[in-house]
């Protein structure tokens, strides 16, 4: 498969097939996933795709992990919250915007399961849990997966789009809910949550063994403060199972698909190949692949005709065959990926003048991707 060249001047079927394909995604399915490196425009093209669905008078919403300011800037606001803030625009559908708060999307989920308001108090107040439930390695993961299927089951959203971390960590956010659920089976975590009279001794031989090596490394004031904690959640696991197995079903769903944004950079592609790899691996083909800031090419015919003879003529060929050096060592980084997703619809934007910093920016884009 060739991939298509970024076309100044209009493009042709084979570059508009791509965009059209993508389009329908944003127009038929109710979950589109936004993976790849960082620095490559991921954030930007969520905001795209999403506006794009409110042109077709879907109800949108684009959701960012990244905490940085940039969908907001695209969009024209002053920030976001955990809860989602409508755009102002001249679409027929609606466009609303969240950056996701991990720790009150948790807090939340404390509230949903636990049986009163006392548990509910004297987990949110517990020192351990309010280190985990922002810092831990794969809760903002989980998280970021719980928000989906929150926003997923929301009546006022049609269709959710998701700008996750670089790839890498996208893939902790695919396998969060499994992770979970292997976490609250898993031996100490029962060993951990069983009340005893005994403060630190617990039952299991191995978790005292695991506790007394932990309480020297992070002492053991910290240690009481985690027991406490898993104590208080004794009884929640089972809700959290259970929503964690839904949102995993979500993620493996028909009606969920995964966008590769990606660069004409070698590290960027490679990195765009290997999640590529891992979603075929989990049974969740690649619906679509945007390739941002491609070197346009120009037809040699059409710069014959338009070109002036004159002082910089010379120069301006020169500049010319560099730019077309350039675009074509771009096609031949990016052939790998289109050779191995042969019959996945790559569709390219070419390398603007400006940043994008407004709607007016994410329309340059989308009249690019999609016509």
């Amino acid at each position: 498969m060739t991939v298509p060249p970024a076309d100044p001047s209009g493009g042709s079927d084979a570059h508009e097939a791509p965009g059209r394909a993508i389009a329908r995604l944003v127009a038929e399915r109710s979950i589109v996933v936004c993976c790849g490196a960082g620095g490559v425009g991921k954030t930007t093209t969520a905001a795209v795709l999403a506006a794009q669905a409110a042109g077709d008078g879907r109800r949108a919403v684009v959701v960012t992990i990244d905490p940085a300011k940039r969908l907001a800037d695209a969009l024209g606001l002053d920030g976001l919250t955990n809860d989602p803030s409508r755009v102002d625009g001249s679409w027929p559908g609606e466009l609303w915007a969240v950056m996701l708060d991990t720790k009150g999307t948790f807090d939340r989920l404390v509230e949903r399961y636990a049986p009163d308001e006392t548990q509910v108090e004297r987990i949110l107040s517990n020192r351990f849990y309010r280190n985990i439930s922002a810092a831990l390695s794969g809760t903002q993961e989980y998280m970021a997966a719980e928000k989906l299927y929150e926003l997923h089951e929301d009546e006022r959203f049609d269709v959710v789009v998701v700008d996750t971390p670089p790839t890498r960590n996208a893939l902790d956010f695919l396998e969060a809910p499994a992770r979970l659920t292997r976490f609250l089976d898993h031996r100490i975590y029962r060993a951990l949550t069983t009340p005893t009279r005994v403060g630190l001794k617990v039952v299991n031989v191995a978790a005292q063994a695991f506790l007394r090596t932990l309480s020297r490394v992070v002492g053991g004031e910290a240690i009481a403060d985690a027991i406490a904690f898993f104590q208080a959640f004794d009884g929640m696991e089972e809700g959290f199972r259970a929503r964690a197995q839904v949102v995993a079903g979500l993620l493996e769903s028909a009606d969920t698909a995964y966008v590769i944004v990606t660069a004409p950079r070698r590290d960027t592609v490679i990195e765009a190949r290997f999640f590529a790899q891992q979603l075929v691996a989990k049974h969740a083909p690649v619906a679509g692949i945007i390739v941002n800031r491609v070197h346009p090419r120009f037809a040699p015919d059409r710069v014959a005709k338009r070109g002036r003879r004159g002082a910089h003529r010379a120069e301006l060929e020169a500049n010319l065959a560099e730019l077309t050096t350039v675009a074509e060592r771009e096609a031949a980084v990016l052939e790998p990926l289109a050779a191995e997703l042969s019959s996945t619809p790559i569709a390219t934007v070419p390398l603007l003048a400006l940043d994008v910093h407004d709607l007016g920016g994410l329309a340059a884009i989308a009249e690019h991707l999609f016509r």
